[in-house]
């Protein structure tokens, strides 16, 4: 099997020869067979495999052991002026950088890169226990439990605790606290954010007997004047820019258009968009499934035409073959599932590029102007909320007071039955 693998990505015979002479052979097949499935090119193999036997060179490998980190870079430096396979050329950083990061993903690949071991505070058992405690009895998103666990953690280390002296707190630490961070001149809704994480934790800390002290009742969020502005996403004629917009056909361009066309004609949250796998569409019925990031509500839509256009483009043309079941998946291998910021960053340089004005970008942006749209169509808050997973109409009431005549048709409409 290793011999093919050299055969099949080396074409000159003294090329393989090298290859097969080097110490580590099968470990070294064994990571490039890997590589070649995640979906990496053959060229990009072979740039891998003769990296590899100046790294086994440079460490002094004739058989795996255990290694760290701080060897992996000294043997960088020892790269960057190896005359062996510069000829007099300088070398830079990114070859440098190159060299460690190809070392690492080689040794981690085989289980035998040391991590260092840090230290665990006994803050941390309790913030990752509280975490555990939001996903599994919350319902909340990842991202809203990684924030909130890294908020609690914050309060807990600056007031010096452990977690057997939880029942010490009151309700003065955490209003001190909370001035604290005022007076480090956060923005109100930051505050916001604090406040309602630790009233969470506390809510937690009741639940385990860690605290007696009904804290979190006393916790309460500072009041936010909302401005009488317009709503924060682009205007729908926008949208239509956005949707309409005919660029290179790349594989980021029909990515980007599937992207675009799911949060503007269903307002999917990001995190619902990057969620979404293979097996979610159904192209004989000409539905698509989707699992609401808030609360776990799964909800059928049809395939709107144009949108199914969209993604079978992007199907068909764009995304690369690979195990990931995901329908959106990096750009290059190893091929992976995206992260809601890369929606954002999506959206945004594609709203930037059409010199669309919005007081926000991003996959939310759109959301906003999804829902807004559907107002001014005449559809009922109650409408709204179950087309966009909302628990509740309170959530996209605010859109309704940007739009008077909107607000007037659903004051109508509710108030039609009433003598």
């Amino acid at each position: 099997m290793g011999v093919s693998i050299i055969e099949s990505i080396f074409k000159y015979t003294m090329l393989r020869k090298r290859q097969l002479e080097a110490p580590l052979l099968r470990e070294r097949e064994l990571f490039l067979l890997h590589m070649l499935e995640q979906g990496t090119s053959r060229r990009a193999v072979r740039a891998l495999a003769t990296m590899l036997l100046h790294i086994v060179r440079l460490l002094d490998f004739n058989a795996l052991r255990a290694i760290d980190l701080l060897e992996i870079e000294q043997a960088s430096l020892r790269w960057m002026s190896d005359p062996g396979f510069y000829n007099g050329r300088e070398p830079g950083n990114t070859s440098r950088g190159s060299f460690t990061y190809i070392a690492v993903r080689f040794f981690k690949f085989h289980n035998v890169m040391d991590r260092p071991v840090l230290p665990i505070s006994p803050n941390d058992v309790v913030v990752e226990d509280f975490r555990h405690f939001l996903r599994a009895t919350q319902g909340m998103t990842p991202q809203t439990v990684r924030s909130y666990g890294s908020h609690t953690r914050s309060f807990l280390n600056s007031i010096v605790i452990t977690p057997d002296q939880l029942s010490m707190i009151s309700l003065e630490d955490v209003d001190a606290y909370i001035q604290k961070k005022r007076d480090e001149a956060r923005s109100p809704h930051t505050i916001v954010a604090y406040s309602m994480a630790l009233r969470r934790f506390f809510q937690y800390a009741e639940v385990r007997g860690m605290t007696l002290a009904r804290i979190a009742g006393g916790i309460q969020n500072p009041r936010i004047a909302r401005p009488d502005s317009a709503p924060k996403g682009p205007q729908w004629k926008d949208v239509r820019r956005l949707l309409n917009f005919e660029s290179a056909i790349k594989t980021a361009d029909l990515r980007a258009a599937a992207i675009l066309s799911l949060c503007s004609i269903y307002g999917l949250r990001s995190t619902e968009v990057v969620h979404l796998t293979l097996s979610d569409f159904d192209w004989i019925g000409e539905t698509f499934t989707v699992v609401r990031a808030k609360g776990g509500r799964v909800q059928q839509f049809p395939i709107q035409f144009q949108v199914g256009e969209t993604i079978l483009r992007y199907l068909q043309n764009g995304r690369p073959r690979c195990s990931c079941r995901n329908l959106f998946v990096s750009l290059r291998p190893p091929y992976r599932p995206l992260r809601p910021s890369v929606i954002w960053g999506i959206v945004a340089d594609r709203m930037k590029r059409l010199e669309i004005k919005s007081d926000h970008f991003g996959g939310h942006s759109l959301r906003h102007a999804c829902a807004t749209e559907l107002l001014r169509k005449g559809s009922s808050l109650k409408e709204i909320a179950d087309f966009l997973g909302h628990r509740t109409m309170k959530s996209v009431s605010v859109y309704a007071k940007y739009d008077i005549r909107s607000l007037r048709k659903v004051a109508e409409f509710s108030l039609a039955g009433v003598r």
